[in-house]
């Protein structure tokens, strides 16, 4: 593909959010009014291997100028990861910690929690092998209850709790310990669905942290909305985007 096409396409795109499959067809066959759509293909899977383009939806996409998401990780957060992938190899896991947030909140929080999910089969074999092995305050499925009197009150809380199947996460490798992080999609569903837990990331706060990882970050929205509906909040969450954000997320919800 020509260069100076590839640049008249991001100068037509670079401020849109989003556009569509067809649009981008149709720049196409500006210039090739006889393109075949084998070869259309072709040309996107070009774009995306470029980095030019990134897709955000299924037939949508967007110009790849914003970073992919990857938090620093933490030296607690590595110590706990390298028992998990020792102990549970190749069993699917996630692992993070709400510091993460700060960087999209407008008031830093100073309470931090860590997460750790881990296929059903295996939770509570990890809460005791953890708790074997370190000096945290370990939480197994914690209710509303231990919520407000335990893990609000304590100094290092780490979360416990079953992995949603086909969550969005990624693998890492830091300093040879190879373990999952979940995807900044999953983090923000999260943060919707359990407001008792993340109850410090609510309310005008939760509209800080959306409008500006939708910003700041590319975001597959079709990894979101469909982890979002396997958490039976889809709708609400596309509601509050649309409420909140509306100039971020116009061209993609419908």
């Amino acid at each position: 593909m020509p260069k100076i096409i590839e640049n008249r396409l991001i100068e037509e795109f670079k401020d849109r959010d989003a556009f569509s499959r067809e649009e981008l067809f149709d720049f196409f066959r500006y210039f090739e009014p006889n393109l075949k759509e084998g070869t259309f293909g072709w040309r996107i899977y070009d774009l995306k291997n470029k980095n030019i383009i990134k897709s955000i939806q299924r037939g949508y996409y967007t110009i790849s100028y914003k970073p992919k998401y990857k938090p620093e990780i933490s030296g607690e957060i590595l110590k706990l990861a390298k028992v998990i992938s020792e102990r549970f190899e190749d069993v699917k896991h996630c692992i993070w910690d709400t510091d993460w947030i700060n960087e999209f909140a407008q008031h830093q929080s100073g309470k931090k929690l860590i997460i750790i999910e881990i296929e059903k089969d295996f939770v509570e074999s990890l809460y005791y092998e953890l708790k074997d092995n370190f000096k945290f305050d370990f939480y197994l499925n914690p209710d509303e209850k231990a919520i407000d009197f335990y893990i609000s009150e304590s100094q290092k809380p780490v979360i416990i709790k079953k992995l949603i199947t086909r969550s969005p996460i990624s693998k890492r490798v830091e300093k040879k310990v190879k373990f999952y992080t979940p995807l900044l999609e999953k983090i923000l569903v999260d943060l919707f669905t359990e407001n008792k837990l993340f109850y410090f990331y609510q309310g005008a706060e939760l509209m800080h942290v959306y409008e500006n990882a939708l910003k700041n970050y590319t975001l597959n929205y079709t990894k979101l909305f469909s982890y979002a509906k396997r958490r039976d909040r889809e709708q609400d969450i596309k509601q509050f985007m649309t409420n909140n954000m509306y100039h971020l997320v116009k061209d993609i919800i419908e």
